[in-house]
């Protein structure tokens, strides 16, 4: 036993044996697949449950060292972080294969990837990473480069109608679009300006930079054709990019972009997606215009252009909480026209149109443009007079009853005269009046004046004292 025994722990260990040979098998498929993805892939990654990046190769890559990126979120790759989309190539819920993501290079370009990803997930199937790799697009050599510069085009505009989709309103949409054409062209900053006036004005603008390129923006937006490509020009301190297109309305617009002092000069495919781009910011703008008309019409008095009564309730609360927060007064005034319903049936619609047309004109020059005036309906107007009492009131409506006869007196004959009936409702700042007790009063004093006579005016002072 003793003999056996000794021969036992002579014999070479099985286990001990093989440890060698299978580390050197593993090393060297680890060197394989190392160098199969290197060979295959512009990127390869892993990160983990919070986003970071554990592992990237090759190194550098797309201009960034390992070093810089191991430990940051991987989103720092990402060329439009807020605009990742439904799935992020980075913390994907399921595996992805060929997925299209803009990545920014070091230097502050961007390319883009087609990147295939899944999930790494745990014994008990919990995502805690993920791993992925990509193959740069954006370049091909010989013949395959013009494709690839037109699917760069085409992914840059599908990422600005993208964003673009997420927003409703046009000023909203706009920035989106801005933003993603900042995010894909490398831009530090861009802006859309109206050329209509022949000087060039700000409408809309996004990034940095803003304020010391606005100028030269102007210039060459002024230089570009709205039928034709963008204008680039690298001779000022920001290399700029320019792209003009005109609405359907007639309006003449463009849009800018400028990079940093000292970046790389735009490229003629950067002016072929400007060009490009200055159509969607057409869109957008025709886009704003039906909105801002559509507005409008909401808000004002379809025959005399005052606001109409639904503006004007709306907006009468914002005016009194500003006086109350100042400390000032304001007054309400209901201005009726007398005869008016004779007038209109005697002589015809086209005649009383004429009439509140006129009427219209003549408060819009006794009134400032801070006041309120709307015509709530009928012959019927209202007047808020901002930080006014009800002396001033009374001198405007004194106004509006000698001038308004004489006004009137051209558009009808002297069987019914027209003129003015008006009530006049002081309210006091921080004595807590609610708007409808002052147009009450606005109102009964107004009927006051229509059943003593009318033609003048009366002021409610009930609960202004």
């Amino acid at each position: 036993m003793d003999d056996l025994q000794a021969e036992g722990l002579a014999r070479p260990n099985p286990v001990a044996r093989m440890a060698g040979p299978l580390r050197s098998v593993l090393l060297e498929s680890r060197q394989r697949w190392r160098d199969l993805v290197t060979l295959a892939a512009d990127l390869a990654y892993e990160t983990d449950a919070s986003g970071r990046f554990t592992f990237v190769m090759p190194d550098p890559a797309l201009g960034w060292s390992a070093a810089a990126l191991l430990d940051r979120p991987a989103t720092t790759l990402l060329a439009d972080a807020a605009g990742a989309g439904a799935c992020d190539p980075f913390a994907p819920a399921a595996p992805v294969r060929g997925q299209r993501v803009w990545l920014r290079r070091a230097d502050g370009g961007a390319v883009c990837m087609l990147i295939s990803a899944a999930p790494l997930l745990d014994r008990h199937r919990r995502i805690i990473g993920a791993r992925g790799i990509g193959t740069d697009i954006t370049e091909r050599d010989g013949q395959d480069a013009q494709v690839a510069a037109a699917l760069r085009r085409g992914e840059v505009i599908d990422h600005i109608l993208w964003r673009m989709r997420q927003e409703v309103m046009a000023p909203r949409m706009m920035r989106a679009a801005l933003e993603a054409m900042i995010n894909a062209l490398g831009a530090e900053g861009a802006a859309v300006l109206s050329l209509r006036s022949g000087v060039p004005v700000l409408l809309h603008e996004a990034g940095g930079g803003v304020g010391a390129a606005l100028e030269a923006a102007g210039a060459l937006l002024a230089e570009a054709d709205p039928r034709g490509a963008a204008l680039a020009d690298a001779s000022g301190e920001r290399p700029m990019l320019a792209a003009a297109c005109r609405t359907r309305f007639g309006d003449l617009a463009g849009v800018a972009l400028w990079r940093s002092p000292g970046a790389r000069p735009w490229d003629p495919d950067d002016q072929t997606v400007a060009a490009s781009a200055a159509s969607v910011v057409r869109v957008v703008l025709e886009h704003e215009a039906i909105q801002h008309e559509m507005a409008s019409q909401a808000r004002t008095d379809p025959l005399t252009g005052l606001l109409n009564r639904r503006a004007f309730l709306e907006e009468l609360p914002r005016h009194i909480d500003r006086l109350e927060r100042d400390g000032m007064p304001g007054t309400l005034m209901f201005a009726d026209l007398d005869n008016f319903k004779s007038v209109n049936d005697r002589l015809g619609h086209d005649v009383g149109d004429q009439m509140l047309c006129a009427a219209a004109d003549l408060l819009r020059r006794t009134f400032r443009p801070t006041d309120l005036v709307a015509r709530l309906g009928g012959d019927e107007f209202a007047i808020w007079l901002n930080g006014a009492d009800h002396m001033t009131a009374a001198e405007r409506a004194e106004r509006l009853r000698v001038e308004g006869p004489r006004l009137f007196a051209e558009l009808t004959d002297d069987a019914s005269p027209v003129g003015f009936s008006i009530g006049i409702a002081p309210r006091r700042s921080g004595g807590g009046e609610e708007i409808d007790a002052v147009m009450r009063r606005a109102d009964l004093a107004m009927y006051e004046v229509k059943r003593s006579g009318r033609g003048h005016w009366r002021v409610s002072l009930e609960e202004a004292t």
